[in-house]
């Protein structure tokens, strides 16, 4: 875990946005960040570390402060909730093998300390919404695990009654997983557009992958969200393969918090769960300041292909594959500063039952309960069909096309 891997930069930046030769390029080591002092004994009072000096690039923009507060409690609780989201995505990833999930399944594995960072970082009325890598963020904006399992299973008791699936999970403040590649990105900044028309102090995060980068409508949202103002911050979850395709070979530009044009960007270390947590209270606060959108990208990867169809193999090595989860995965980053701080002392572990070993049997325990809920679930009525197209007290008056003799019937 000693080695810190660094990413090719074509386009080294100052903190005002222009280049120099001299600039460091970031790193994605999962274990970089240091302890600065020492560990209080009540696990909520906060303690400070410092990330690695190239956990951070700015354009246009300061980076993020590379001190920072945490608590033992807190970092508990995301190892807790990283270690889930996996075992959940495993879950997954075992039952569409076993050919109970159908269709299209889109994991996060290795992506953790995007999903739970963000969490960490925001409140329950700011908003998100995201494509097809969704199933964590359903989950931590208010979601169940059953819900989620029960969803890719297409039972009653999914997030969406078992009539959605994988990219149709929503919560009141999650607005889903979307299928159509970039579309996502408009939908955000105009769920930001109705936070401010409303005058409500929230901030809207829009997710996209670098393999959606190239869209025009994500272009034009920025173009949209630059002129009004909106209290959005575009996130880029950089795991540099888009579909079966390297960034370098599909993006004449790979440093895409630099694409926002008159945007600002960060550019941050997505393997290290606190620079993660740090890169979004950073844009957080510069939203709701007033100064209006920022492009956060985050350098992460996946473990797996693109989708349960790709093995992930054929246009990358095992070798490389295996070197990121060897030398770079974030739960194991969060476990070695959990052990290795002492973020909790042996009678502390014993009785909150708070060991490494312990939060990842219990996530165990967690996931398996949740699949025999979901698969225990019956799937969904003919009936149901007909139900949930309209949101609730909006309902037409008629409905053409369910049956044939419906076909011709007027509104």
């Amino acid at each position: 875990m000693a080695s810190l891997a660094r990413l090719r930069s074509r386009l080294p930046l100052k903190a005002t946005g222009r280049f120099s030769p001299l600039a460091r390029s970031l790193q994605t080591s999962a274990d970089s960040t240091q302890l600065t002092q020492s560990i209080p004994e009540d696990g909520s009072t906060p303690f400070s570390v410092r990330l690695h000096e190239d956990s951070f690039r700015a354009y246009n923009t300061d980076s993020p402060s590379l001190e920072v507060d945490v608590t033992k409690d807190g970092l508990l609780k995301m190892y807790k909730d990283m270690t889930t989201m996996r075992r959940m995505e495993q879950a997954a990833d075992a039952l569409y093998k076993s050919k109970l999930i159908r269709g299209f399944c889109h994991l996060a594995i290795g992506q953790e300390a995007v999903s739970v960072g963000l969490e960490a970082s925001i409140t329950k009325e700011d908003l998100v919404i995201t494509a097809y890598r969704c199933h964590p963020f359903a989950v931590l904006r208010g979601g169940s695990i059953t819900g989620v399992i029960g969803e890719l299973l297409g039972r009653q008791i999914g997030m969406s009654k078992g009539k959605g699936g994988s990219m149709h999970i929503f919560t009141p403040r999650f607005f889903g997983g979307n299928g159509i590649v970039g579309a996502q990105v408009p939908v955000g900044a105009g769920m930001a557009f109705a936070m401010k028309y409303l005058e409500r102090p929230s901030v809207t995060f829009a997710l996209y992958g670098d393999g959606a980068s190239n869209q025009g409508q994500v272009f034009e949202a920025f173009n949209m969200a630059k002129l009004w103002n909106l209290p959005c911050v575009f996130i880029c979850e950089n795991n540099k393969y888009g579909m079966g395709t390297s960034a370098e070979r599909s993006s004449s530009n790979t440093e895409y918090f630099t694409r926002g044009d008159k945007i600002p960007g960060i550019q941050a270390n997505g393997m290290d769960i606190i620079a993660s947590a740090q890169a979004v209270k950073h844009a957080r606060d510069w939203v709701l300041s007033g100064k209006g959108p920022l492009l956060l990208e985050f350098v992460t990867y996946r473990y797996g292909g693109h989708s349960m169809s790709d093995p992930g193999t054929t246009y990358r090595t095992r070798e490389e594959v295996q070197r990121m989860r060897s030398t770079q995965d974030p739960i194991r980053g969060l476990q070695r500063y959990i052990e290795e701080w002492g973020v909790a002392t042996d009678a502390d572990l014993k009785a909150r039952k708070c060991t490494t070993q312990a939060l990842d049997k219990a996530a165990k325990g967690v996931i398996d309960k949740a699949v025999e809920e979901a698969k225990a679930s019956p799937e969904p009525r003919a009936e149901d069909l007909w139900t949930d197209i309209y949101y609730k007290g909006t309902e037409a008056p008629f409905m053409r096309g369910r049956e044939r003799e419906e076909v011709r019937s007027v509104i």
